[in-house]
């Protein structure tokens, strides 16, 4: 049987995995904590910056809007920025307000009888408390150590 990637993300039990717009979000969410805080970004920047396509970002930017994570300006010197500080948004935050609880556990009898249930539940809280614990600030500062310490190999 061949599954739909709706079907696979509804039926899924690797928390790991995040929708396109799940993805695009964090991403968005990534290049506003980039910039100098306070300074609106306008969407056509953050689309290009992180190849996401535009329309597709002014929804997601909408919804963030709607969770508290951004806020907007109008006007030329117009854009987005963060809500809240960097320090204080979470990429599990982000998920959760997004794709709400992705769990495809089973219940009841169901779950007494696979053997991996609990396994897959240590999985879960694991991913969770790394996705809980890792900030928007951290990103950028691991991202920016990690550009700074890279050192290309030109051997031919």
């Amino acid at each position: 049987m061949i599954r739909t990637e709706s079907e696979e993300s509804s039926t899924t039990t690797n928390p790991m995995r995040s929708s396109v717009k799940g993805d695009y979000a964090l991403r968005a969410l990534f290049d506003l904590a980039e910039q100098a805080p306070g300074q609106p970004i306008r969407i056509a920047d953050i689309a290009r910056r992180q190849q996401i396509p535009q329309k597709f970002l002014e929804l997601i930017l909408s919804t963030l809007k709607q969770g508290g994570f951004v806020e907007s300006r109008r006007g030329a010197d117009g854009g987005y920025m963060l809500a809240r500080p960097a320090e204080s948004i979470s990429v599990g935050e982000v998920l959760r307000f997004l794709e709400g609880s992705r769990s495809g556990r089973k219940s009841g009898a169901a779950a007494v009888l696979d053997p991996l249930d609990d396994v897959w539940r240590q999985v879960d809280e694991a991913v969770a408390e790394i996705l809980n614990n890792t900030t928007f600030a951290g990103l950028v500062r691991d991202w920016r150590e990690r550009r700074g310490t890279y050192v290309p190999d030109w051997q031919i």
